[in-house]
């Protein structure tokens, strides 16, 4: 909603405004602990409303019984305590919204975290928001470049895809989502990194690398760390999703990263524990689905008539010894439309990113990726996936004929290539240049080692060619032999 018409409606309001009688409900607190509260009276309170407690706390209504209400607190001051008085807010939970968020790292409730002044708008977003309907929506058909060589190419991601990233703690998780903001640097991406019950130093170290990276100059941070009440870390996805919201509906672009969704199962389970709603599998609350899919369906991308924007998530998931039939991560890789699995075997081998190809698919990114960088990717794609089985089979010491020994030692050289450095994000054009490079037969003839240097000797030159992924094939061939010194191999 435009400022001048927040403001005219306030006019009319202090216009029209009469003093007199009011009438309201007062409740009282029963008792405190463990982040919820128990209160009585407010017999007209609904779920989701705002409470205001008398020495400034904050909550909101989170159960309903007979006798009494459950709300989960979100700001707690020493003071509160057993006898004090609460009454509604009579509005739902809000976050103000806004371009004055960009740069910023805030609270769940958009209060600074980074010791500026708070910042200032007269927008605000409800936290909770029914996903775009389907006639608002369009297909996903624009790419979102990761820089990272194996996603860009095997894994692609379109704008307002939901692309789930999931592998056991230390595997580099993490890692992806952040190299995927530092590549939107100048592409009129905007970024939420939405950091849910992490320990302090490692939301220091995330906000580190941003910074120093420059992607903060276009990503907002919500931050509800480990010692924040829980009641913060459960609306801390839903408050990153409103000003990502606020931006799709402006008709932007946006990438809203959650670092990571088990951890916020984790903690609705504790506060539905708490309140003594009946547990089901795993002893998480039978709705626990509900709330990650009406989180997730917010991510789409918008049709002409409604803006054009798009809002692309990377929710992070962990597993545990590698189990993705667990209950949280089955849930969440039914809801998105793909994975990217971290494999701890890949990793200790020294492939990175771990990314498994054999367990990671993007069940619509491919319609959106350019298609140059699809068809040599289609290429490569089947030489690597058949490489893998053969290695396998390799492991029992059996011989294999000529042009066997031939496509395992291209797999080899291909593996060699799609391994990466964190916090190097390539560009478009050179894994169209490296693609065409591999498919084109020069990389045949390289020793392991030399590989690295090739790859460097091709982004340099991509870079200086003038070329573009809408080049010609007679263009790339020129290219690409004067790269080389030399025709391709057939």
């Amino acid at each position: 909603m435009p400022v001048t018409r927040v403001l005219d409606q306030q006019s009319e309001w202090l216009a029209s405004y009469q003093p007199g009688l009011r009438v309201g409900e007062k409740g009282s607190v029963v008792s405190i602990g463990d982040g919820i509260s128990w209160i009585k009276g407010l017999p007209s309170a609904a779920i989701e409303d705002v409470l205001i407690f008398a020495d400034g706390s904050r909550g909101v209504v989170f159960d309903l019984n007979r006798d009494r209400i459950g709300a989960i607190l979100l700001y707690e001051t020493e003071s509160l305590t057993a006898g004090t008085s609460v009454r509604l807010a009579k509005h739902s939970l809000s976050i103000p919204v806004g371009n004055e968020f960009i740069g910023r790292i805030v609270d769940p409730m958009g209060m600074p975290l980074d010791g500026l002044p708070a910042p200032v708008s007269l927008i605000r977003e409800n936290l909770e928001k029914a996903s775009p309907a389907i006639t608002a929506r369009d297909f996903v058909d624009r790419p979102l470049y990761t820089g990272i060589k194996i996603i860009d190419t095997l894994i692609p991601i379109g704008k307002g895809q939901r692309q789930l990233i999931i592998g056991d703690e230390g595997l580099g998780r993490s890692s992806i989502a952040i190299d995927t903001v530092i590549n939107q640097k100048n592409q009129n991406v905007i970024c939420i990194y939405v950091l849910i019950g992490q320990k302090r130093s490692a939301v220091v170290n995330t906000i580190d690398i941003l910074k120093k990276q420059g992607a903060l100059d276009y990503t907002v941070c919500v931050v509800a760390e480990a010692t924040a009440l829980p009641g913060l870390q459960y609306i801390a996805p839903f408050a990153g999703c409103a000003l990502a919201d606020y931006w799709m509906s402006q008709g932007r672009d946006t990438l809203i990263v959650y670092d990571d969704l088990s951890t916020h199962a984790k903690t609705y389970r504790e506060l539905s524990l708490l309140l003594r709603r009946p547990p089901g599998r795993e002893a998480y609350p039978g709705d626990i689905f509900f709330v990650h899919s009406r989180l997730l369906e917010r991510s789409t991308r918008l049709n002409a008539k409604n803006g054009g924007g798009s809002m692309t998530a990377l929710p992070i998931v962990e597993t545990q010894q590698g189990e993705i039939s667990a209950y949280i991560p089955t849930n969440l890789i039914s809801i998105t439309d793909g994975q990217i699995y971290l494999d701890s075997n890949l990793f200790v081998s020294g492939f990175r990113p771990a990314i498994d190809i054999t367990k990671s698919v993007s069940r619509i990114g491919g319609k959106a990726q350019h298609l140059a960088i699809r068809d040599q990717a289609g290429k490569m794609k089947l030489d690597y996936l058949q490489f893998l089985e053969l290695e396998t089979f390799t492991r029992f010491g059996q011989r294999l004929e000529a042009s066997m020994e031939e496509r395992i030692k291209r797999g080899r050289i291909l593996r060699e290539i799609l391994k990466q450095d964190r916090l190097s994000p390539l560009s478009n054009l050179f894994q169209l240049a490296w693609l065409k490079s591999f498919n084109g037969g020069y990389f045949d003839a390289v020793n392991l080692p030399e590989i690295a240097p090739m790859l460097s000797q091709i982004e340099q030159s991509s870079h200086n060619s003038g070329l573009s992924l809408d080049s010609s094939e007679e263009q790339w061939r020129v290219a690409l032999s004067e790269w080389f010194k030399r025709p391709a191999e057939t």
